[in-house]
């Protein structure tokens, strides 16, 4: 398996700015997506370091109407206690997220379902994708769902994302984005609905991208706090690294 790291993770946003402390992300398309519009520090920054930059994004963000600020730190890597006392003091959520990757080959065997049927999305069906991820959205708003609907609908049309519904005895309930590049495919985006969890759905989705693209590293991410990387560990896949972020959203 060639050797994965963060830099293999797809981001959805274009660089606005950088230099040898920093990189910067921004998604105009789509200002209220946190993991679009952010900063990436390449070295872990020392809090007289770290506040003019935060100053910097909360300004450039103003003035594109934006309420929030995310800072990721490099992968591996922990804030230092100062850092960390002032984020907290700050109001920042703090938190980090894992990288895990696998072989096609090594992801456990399933038992057939016949209740469980996995399709592409296409013209066809594309609207029951967007019915579907649009009122898990609403979780985060109107704005956002919203916004969320016509970024669907422009990864509908790249080549290098495929997107994925399952189904529990023909109807909706879950899906999944895959990201392909040359020598992975990421999964992003796996969401099953609520009442039909704990059915084999989301591994069903998972195994799809196994299916589909046998020769590649399967790479995602997963909230370092959240029950779903414990499923990962289960299923074969390998741990890679973590990476801390911080955001904060303002009321003004």
């Amino acid at each position: 398996m060639k050797q994965i790291s963060f830099e293999d993770i797809y981001t959805l946003g274009k660089v606005v700015a950088e230099n040898n402390v920093y990189k910067q992300f921004h998604y105009p398309e789509m200002l209220v997506r946190y993991d679009s519009n952010f900063i990436e520090f390449k070295e872990l920054p020392s809090l007289p370091e770290f506040k003019p930059v935060e100053k910097y994004l909360r300004e450039y963000h103003q003035k594109n109407g934006q309420k929030h600020v995310k800072f990721y730190f490099p992968a591996n890597k922990k804030p230092t206690t100062e850092l960390n006392a002032y984020l907290e003091d700050r109001g920042y959520e703090i938190g980090f997220i894992e990288l895990y990757a696998i072989q096609p080959k090594h992801f456990p065997k399933l038992v057939n379902n016949p209740d469980i049927e996995i399709k592409e999305v296409t013209e066809e069906n594309v609207e029951t994708c967007l019915h579907l991820q649009y009122q898990h959205d609403l979780e985060y708003g109107s704005e956002f769902a919203n916004q969320k609907k016509d970024l669907i609908k422009r990864q509908f049309e790249d080549p290098n994302i495929l997107q994925i519904l399952a189904y529990y005895k023909g109807n909706p309930a879950g899906y999944v984005d895959i990201i392909i590049s040359n020598e992975t495919a990421e999964i992003d985006n796996l969401s099953v609905e609520e009442k039909y969890r704990n059915k084999g759905i989301g591994s069903k989705l998972q195994n799809y991208v196994m299916e589909t693209f046998p020769q590649k590293t399967v790479i995602l991410i997963a909230d370092g706090e959240d029950t779903p990387r414990e499923m990962y560990k289960k299923q074969n896949y390998q741990y890679c690294g973590f990476k801390y972020g911080v955001q904060k959203v303002y009321q003004d």
